[in-house]
């Protein structure tokens, strides 16, 4: 959810990109669409994505954030899949350098897993397996299950030029025009923002705040001096301190002023949004809750029907 640029936008700016954002559409979402098609799916997902994070610790929350930048630009349709022969698609946009390529090849294996099944090949989109990969990335790192909503078809576009994300710089009213784009008010902004819980960042994301924002720990500062300083390119910072573990403690770190990215560490500065942070440091039970609900809220967004997607074969190539 970053960007290297590290450029400013106003406030308008967002709020006139927000509203290009695909807006909600559920009707064809069920949690049993698949029950006659692929009435294993879940089962052969969950085993998949569980050999991808047995093989790397990156897998789980390099799939989560692809989920949300996924649904974020064309709505949840796996069009940051998409890989095109002239460059122009989403994953090569700055604002997707972020992305691991970890994430990709957890949702490729798990593409593979279901089509190794006869009775679920070239039936379950690429774009519903991006969604329950997500999910077991949450439940395999100690968070909540929950039911995940299926249906969605796979998009057939992808360019650079579509993507527009929130920055590391953005202030809380910047995060929160962008994310009423996509229907969310603060409270569920917050509470999605929990998936920073799991994984880290690079140096060049966060560097432009040590010793130049009050709002960092001092100890925490001058702990990134020494990690950035020799080596700002291959640098990381993980975002809290159970980097592995799907928990609150995102939310204590903020607290602490020990937020790595600028647009984390402003949920619990400015004073409007500083009450959910407290609520979900206090009660791990609640975030997971309300993460639950925000979580299946992003995936309504944009979703594609038979009349304008398809189930992609390849995740990377339209057919």
């Amino acid at each position: 959810m970053a960007s290297r640029k590290l450029v400013l936008f106003v406030a308008a700016a967002v709020v006139c990109a927000a509203a290009l954002m695909p807006r909600p559409a559920v009707a064809q979402l069920r949690t049993d669409y698949y029950a006659s098609v692929c009435p294993n799916l879940e089962n052969i997902v969950r085993g998949s994505v569980r050999q991808s994070m047995a093989q790397s610790q990156i897998s789980a929350p390099a799939a989560l954030r692809l989920f949300f930048h996924d649904c974020a630009v064309q709505g949840c349709d796996a069009s940051i899949m998409i890989v095109n022969s002239n460059g122009d698609d989403e994953w090569r946009n700055t604002d997707n350098q972020s992305l691991k390529r970890e994430g990709f090849q957890t949702i490729l294996n798990a593409k593979a897993a279901v089509d190794s099944d006869q009775q679920c090949r070239n039936k379950v989109s690429c774009a519903d397996i991006l969604a329950l990969a997500a999910r077991e990335a949450v439940l395999q790192s100690g968070g909540p299950y929950y039911q995940v909503e299926l249906g969605r078809y796979d998009g057939r576009a992808s360019t650079r030029a579509s993507v527009v994300l929130p920055r590391v710089n953005f202030n809380l009213d910047q995060l929160n025009a962008f994310f009423s784009g996509l229907g969310f008010n603060q409270t569920e902004m917050v509470a999605l923002l929990g998936a920073h819980t799991l994984g880290a960042a690079d140096c060049p994301f966060f560097q432009y705040r040590i010793g130049s924002d009050p709002t960092m720990d001092q100890s925490l500062a001058s702990q990134l001096r020494g990690t950035c300083g020799s080596n700002p390119t291959n640098g990381f910072a993980f975002l809290d301190p159970s980097p592995v573990n799907f928990d609150n403690a995102f939310y204590r770190n903020l607290q602490a002023g020990r937020g790595i990215l600028g647009s984390d560490q402003v949920l619990y500065s400015d004073t409007r949004s500083r009450a959910a942070v407290d609520g979900y440091a206090a009660n791990q039970g609640a975030f997971f809750n309300e993460f639950v609900a925000a979580i299946t809220k992003l995936g309504r967004i944009g979703v594609k029907t038979a009349a304008n997607g398809e189930i992609r074969r390849d995740c990377r190539f339209t057919n």
